[in-house]
């Protein structure tokens, strides 16, 4: 049955093609919606670029028709652009933006009707608020990859098998009582339930098998448990070009990564350095209100990598005069092996020959993810952490963040692995408080 969906401003903003995705049906865009879009033009940043995308979709539907009366889609339905009343001005004095677009929404509503009324929101808030007022409202999950967070792709299995299908994998690599939907870069733990137990992993192709060394360490880090194992051996491999590793946190996954990553471009001439970019600075948010230069700017928000590379490279060293003197992580950064940069002016570049550390990826959107792995040129390999179930976006959530999204739409390209870490090596104290709180 058609409806008429109303689009809160927000949902331009995660997705600018969100236009275009409700094909057969109403979409109805209030004109506080252009003014908020207006307002956010201008900036230099992922919501500046989604909403300079959306007004051109709008622009080029105007030259098709009259926006007011519905212009025809191309995938069917109509799209609308209304104001609350003719006099729009007067309409909205005194109300906050929210409560203009719930009023239009509202408006449009006809008891005892078919034609069902639904406000698209991405807000919590607003949909409570419309929800409140009898309306029906939705979150906006056309990019969602799972329907929940147990349906995600861990990147790695248990399989109890026979000891003698253990014997003949060592013995002669033999394979035939092993899974056939295996994908690729997909690892496993084989055992027999006792004793015997092997850790292998799918090639690229998903077809044939490796080995997987389980005495193996990355810069001085010794892995602690199977999963880290896993991932280190993925974030060693020259031919995955895409590594992301989930989960909870004090599992690893940050320090791994820097482990890894600093292994090959100290002791290999494949890469050239390592970038690394948090998203805790918003995606269209300026640094500038920090003093100093950028260095000084970045440095609060990038102390948990600081934190990680002085846990790697700490310690003391025994001059020639006997004398005993701290390691610093800095001469890693004097010497180019690592740098820190902002997300913020990553558009437009392009980064070869790197390895890419992007940590708390939950935090981004898939269009803001999107942007980030469009910018590897040859040679280049990127990684992402985080843990979906610990996000500070309002926007996303486990089901729509930018890192849930790579980890599905990747997860049977032969360039890509991912490892879903659960147990947390930090201390026992934060293991304790991740289960608990």
């Amino acid at each position: 049955m058609a409806r008429t969906y109303v689009l809160d401003t927000n949902v331009l903003l995660f997705h600018p093609k969100s236009l275009f995705v409700f094909e057969g049906h109403t979409i109805v865009i209030p004109m506080l919606v252009i003014e908020e879009l207006d307002k956010f033009k201008s900036d230099a940043d992922e919501r500046g670029w989604s909403a300079r995308t959306a007004i051109r979709y709008l622009d080029k539907l105007r030259q098709r028709g009259d926006l007011s009366a519905g212009v025809e889609l191309e995938g069917g339905g109509v799209l609308k652009v209304l104001a609350e009343s003719d006099d729009f001005d007067n309409a909205r004095s005194g109300r906050s933006n929210d409560n203009v677009i719930l009023s239009l929404a509202s408006s449009l509503v006809v008891p005892d009707s078919d034609d069902k009324v639904v406000l698209v929101s991405r807000d919590t808030v607003m949909r409570i608020k419309g929800a409140s007022m009898g309306m029906l409202v939705e979150d906006y999950r056309h990019t969602d990859v799972i329907v929940s967070m147990d349906d995600q792709y861990r990147g790695h299995r248990t399989e109890r098998v026979h000891g003698g299908v253990i014997d003949d994998w060592y013995g002669s690599g033999d394979t035939r009582d092993l899974p056939q939907d295996l994908r690729p870069n997909e690892c496993l733990l084989l055992t027999d339930g006792a004793q015997k137990s092997a850790l292998i992993r799918t090639d690229p192709s998903g077809e044939r098998l490796r080995r997987i060394p389980s005495k193996t360490s990355s810069f001085g880090v010794q892995p602690r448990n199977m999963e880290q194992v896993f991932a280190l051996n993925l974030l060693l491999d020259p031919e995955v070009s895409l590594v992301t590793l989930s989960g909870q946190a004090g599992t690893g996954k940050t320090l791994l990564a820097l482990a890894g990553a600093l292994e090959q471009v100290t002791g290999g001439s494949l890469y050239r350095k390592i970038l690394v970019a948090r998203p805790v600075i918003p995606m269209g948010k300026g640094i500038g209100f920090l003093p100093g230069d950028l260095d000084a700017k970045l440095s609060p928000w990038m102390q948990p990598i600081f934190d990680n590379l002085e846990y790697l490279v700490g310690g003391t060293n025994e001059r020639k005069d006997g004398a005993r003197e701290d390691r610093n992580y800095n001469y890693l950064f004097d010497k180019g092996y690592i740098s820190v940069e902002a997300l913020t002016y990553i558009r437009g570049r392009s980064i070869p020959d790197q390895i890419m550390i992007i940590d708390e990826a939950q935090n981004l959107t898939p269009h803001e993810v999107k942007t980030i792995l469009t910018r590897a040129g040859s040679g280049t390999k990127i990684i992402l952490t985080g843990d979906p179930n610990q996000i500070d976006n309002p926007y996303v959530d486990g089901k729509s963040n930018g890192l849930t999204y790579v980890i599905e739409r990747f997860k049977d390209h032969p360039l890509a692995g991912h490892v879903s870490l659960t147990k947390g090596e930090r201390s026992d104290l934060a293991q304790a408080a991740a289960d608990l709180l």
